[in-house]
């Protein structure tokens, strides 16, 4: 302690310009002096320097600590990270062939669709032209009955007027006999 008041008094130069004794109780830079010196006894003495160490190596070994706890958050944040991207771009695969997969069925099943009509229009017009070669039938049918009628008609009346009673009797004798020799 003695040590550090010839030190300081030594490097007190300044101090020594002042008027009168520096070692008296009427200097204020004195009294001051020695106050300081009192404070820093009164700290060494209470260990305050070594207790402050202390305080400020629990903080460096708190700080160290937190700072290990935030590389460990961190790399367990980039892990469930990694997860997370793994797992979207298995989901993202997965809905692509998904979609892929659906594609490729609605192009099936309009492909069969496209081939169903195609077949069901086949059908009908198979059918449309079946039921018209079927009416053309029915009416050259009809015509023909038509014209059978007309014709046989026509003819009744043509002989009916060119028949006479004798030439009637002779037509009908003759019409049996060919329907006889016919039958035997």
């Amino acid at each position: 302690m003695i040590r550090i008041i010839a030190m300081l008094m030594m490097f007190a130069g300044p101090a020594l310009a002042a008027d009168g004794p520096f070692i008296s109780l009427h200097n204020t830079n004195f009294i001051v002096l020695l106050a300081f010196i009192v404070f820093v006894g009164i700290l060494i003495y209470f260990k305050v320097p070594g207790k402050v160490g202390a305080m400020l190596d629990a903080r460096a070994v708190q700080i160290k600590a937190d700072l290990d706890e935030a590389r460990a958050l961190r790399d367990e944040a980039r892990a469930i990270l990694a997860s997370y991207e793994r797992k979207q771009k298995d989901v993202q695969e997965q809905s692509d062939r998904i979609v892929a997969g659906a594609r490729d069925e609605a192009m099936t099943a309009a492909k069969q669709a496209k081939d169903d009509l195609a077949a069901s229009i086949a059908r009908r017009l198979t059918a449309a032209e079946d039921q018209i070669a079927s009416a053309q039938a029915a009416a050259i049918r009809q015509v023909r009955e038509t014209a059978v009628s007309v014709a046989v008609a026509a003819a009744g009346d043509v002989l009916a007027k060119q028949m006479t009673a004798e030439a009637a009797a002779g037509s009908i004798d003759a019409a049996i006999a060919q329907v006889e020799a016919k039958l035997h």
